[in-house]
């Protein structure tokens, strides 16, 4: 089966969670044996491959995903949503989005009159609960909707290291302009957290998206955007503490990579890092700097830490075992989907 993608940018180059969500999808079916290729609309470059994937850059001014046709399944997302359900329908091609977040605009996206949606794909329970009660709300048949969490093996974040940051990955601020650029990774927070610890060491990892919030303070080290396969050994082998005081997370990968590393993260009770997290999480509003603190002040504490360490490591195993059973319905729909290519 060729498995055709439509992207805006792709890993190793961008590393956030909905780019290393579609690797871990195009991965495994790459692992079952299928012809997976990735075409970009904003990324420049040569044609690479990456993990048995063949990724296409944009060559020029514009996308040319249809040159990447005859597929016997599109695969969009994001920016690239309306353009993969466009051309499913329009070349008679199974189509399956992968829904990122509980935004209107991406449910409206599910149904552009001349588009297709065979099936979506979320990463959260929450999520798909949310999908639902909309389409009951707007009326609408609801296509077949799946969850696959993002892929986190235990063994890739199993390192040895100091351990001695309290870290928060992507420093994005909140900052003028429509509703996702509202939304902050809780850069603003760290920083005001840190000011007020200052014997405490930081680290910040700029994010590969967003304004990131700045600083200068003699207990913060600032470390460029990290790709996504040195996450293991050059931030959590670091980090005793991850942060996470998000506005927004759909579910927030870098805490489940905390986790399967068996780090504490404290973060805000959004649904998706609360379904993430679970009891191993510590919550905190995302703007509470003195709860936050105090968070940090418990978890100095050793007794605490080594709970809360076991806690985390507990949690992943369960993520581990979810998503194997969500790898292999998701490979089986997509072998379902690329055998009716032609049907409508």
């Amino acid at each position: 089966m060729k498995v055709l993608a439509l992207a805006h940018q792709y890993v190793p180059v961008r590393n956030a969670g909905a780019e290393t969500m579609l690797h871990g999808m195009l991965s495994a079916l790459a692992r079952a044996g299928h012809d997976v290729h990735v075409s970009l609309s904003m990324q420049d470059g040569p044609a690479y491959v990456h993990d048995g994937i063949n990724v296409w850059p944009r060559q020029g001014p514009k996308a040319y995903h249809a040159h990447h046709l005859p597929a016997d399944l599109l695969i969009g997302h994001l920016e690239n949503t309306q353009p993969a359900a466009f051309l499913g329908h329009l070349n008679n091609v199974p189509v399956v989005l992968v829904h990122h977040n509980t935004f209107d605009g991406s449910k409206n996206a599910l149904h552009l009159h001349g588009s297709r949606a065979d099936l979506v794909v979320v990463n959260s329970q929450w999520m798909a609960d949310d999908l639902t009660q909309w389409h009951r709300d707007q009326g609408l048949t609801q296509p077949r909707t799946i969850i696959m969490r993002p892929l986190v093996r235990r063994s890739d974040y199993e390192v040895e290291g100091p351990r001695d940051r309290v870290t928060l990955v992507n420093l994005k601020r909140r900052a003028a302009g429509g509703a996702g650029a509202m939304l902050s990774k809780g850069g603003e927070t760290f920083w005001a957290v840190a000011a007020r610890m200052p014997k405490t060491r930081f680290l910040g990892v700029v994010g590969s998206y967003g304004v990131q919030a700045e600083g200068d303070l003699p207990n913060v080290e600032i470390v460029t955007h990290v790709p996504s396969d040195r996450m293991a050994e050059q931030v959590y082998a670091r980090t005793r503490v991850l942060l996470m005081p998000s506005s927004y997370e759909s579910w927030g990968r870098a805490a489940t990579e905390a986790t399967a590393a068996g780090i504490p993260v404290v973060a805000s009770p959004t649904p998706g890092l609360m379904e993430n997290l679970g009891d191993a999480g510590i919550f905190v509003d995302w703007q509470d700097v003195d709860g936050y603190i105090r968070a940090l002040r418990n978890l100095a504490r050793p007794a605490v830490y080594a709970a809360a360490c076991r806690r985390a490591v507990a949690r992943a195993g369960e993520h581990e075992r979810m998503r194997a059973a969500e790898e292999q319905l998701w490979i089986a729909e997509a072998e379902r989907l690329g055998s009716m290519v032609g049907v409508r």
